[in-house]
């Protein structure tokens, strides 16, 4: 936990509560232990989608497919969302939870591996995307970023959860576990790309797991 314990639960209390179907799947995923975005993000994405008001959506990390579903229920009627996903067992859910989400007609599910399908969509001039949610394999950020300019647009933005990894990107790799060190090291290499870019402004937020907010600016 970034914030105060007591904090966060007392503004998840204010939180409207979701539609029943994604309550369903919300519920469904913390009970088998998939990770999913948390009360607080969700929250900041939905003000970020009214504010934003995108027409296209890219999300890298599709997992059972709740974000891309959330995101549907909130954003502009005319909005498409793109999806990702690799793993076989994530994807069997995702296809069938976007399948018969409401909005579900309005998400596209890619299978396969991020990198190889953010560098075919970046050789598609076709393919821009204002609004992008990047929630996948967190060593792999850095990876993604250089793709991910391609099809940003100036004035989209791009979102990166899980970020601050329960504070412990602010530690010294010293004291991380010998396991966890890889995945340290790229995302304070990663955090420190993005707020060092020209292209970019960025914020880093203690929402939920830690959240960056960038906008594209040349």
């Amino acid at each position: 936990m970034i914030v105060d314990e007591r904090i966060t639960a007392y503004i998840n209390t204010l939180e409207r509560e979701l539609p029943t179907h994604l309550y369903e799947l919300e519920k469904s995923a913390l009970l088998e232990g998939v990770p999913i975005i948390r009360k607080e993000t969700q929250t900041f994405l939905r003000f970020l989608l009214a504010l934003k008001k995108p027409r296209r959506i890219l999300e890298i990390g599709a997992a059972v497919g709740f974000s891309s579903i959330f995101m549907s229920e909130y954003m502009p009627k005319d909005c498409s969302i793109t999806t990702i996903e690799k793993v076989e067992m994530q994807l069997v859910k995702a296809r069938k939870n976007i399948s018969s989400a409401p909005k579900g007609d309005k998400i596209t599910l890619l299978e396969g591996d991020a990198l190889v399908l953010l560098k075919k969509l970046a050789t598609d001039g076709q393919n821009v995307f204002d609004f992008i949610f990047l929630d996948a394999a967190k060593a792999q950020y850095m990876n993604f970023l250089p793709e991910i300019m391609k099809i940003l647009p100036k004035g989209g933005l791009l979102v990166t959860d899980n970020v601050l990894q329960e504070g412990s990107v602010a530690q010294s790799r010293y004291v991380i576990t010998r396991r966890d060190r890889t995945i340290h090291t790229r995302m304070r290499e990663y955090l420190y790309t993005l707020t060092h870019m020209e292209e970019l402004e960025t914020a880093v937020l203690p929402v939920g797991d830690g959240v960056t907010v960038s906008t594209k600016v040349k």
